[in-house]
């Protein structure tokens, strides 16, 4: 889960299938690295995702609904429309998953939690004036 407008990257969970709980638990990762609890937000704001059946199942749209957040899904076969998420990825996966030969599961999650904390509070980003995504949001606020 990123924020569009900080690109801070705020929630994820790693798992060797893809299930809607386990985008459930991404959002709510999100959501308290955000907003430091769970509950209904104050302020509607957009859910942006691909057509995956893991954010189009009703576990998952009904996890969106009951914290009050708006979901809006891109058109069908135009990555293009995600590209921030798509970008990160690519980002992601350059500059951290295929540099590592990861042993297990759990070490990938702590290799992977190192650098989105690198990316997020210590990686300048062009596109938000050299500042971090950590400084982006902090100016926002």
């Amino acid at each position: 889960m990123i924020d569009c407008h900080t690109r801070e990257f705020l929630g994820w969970q790693l798992s060797k299938s893809g299930k809607a709980t386990t985008a459930s638990a991404a959002l709510e990762h999100a959501l308290i690295a955000r907003f430091g609890t769970l509950g209904r937000v104050e302020e509607e704001f957009l859910l942006r995702s691909d057509n995956g059946l893991v954010f189009t199942s009703l576990h998952f749209t009904a996890i969106v609904r009951s914290y009050g957040l708006k979901q809006e899904f891109i058109t069908p076969h135009c990555p293009q429309q995600n590209v921030m998420v798509e970008r990160f990825i690519r980002t992601l996966k350059e500059q951290c998953v295929h540099r590592h030969r990861f042993e297990n599961i759990q070490h990938a999650m702590r290799v992977i939690s190192d650098w989105i904390g690198f990316y997020n509070n210590r990686r300048p980003h062009q596109a938000l004036a050299m500042r971090t995504p950590a400084e982006a949001f902090r100016l926002a606020a």
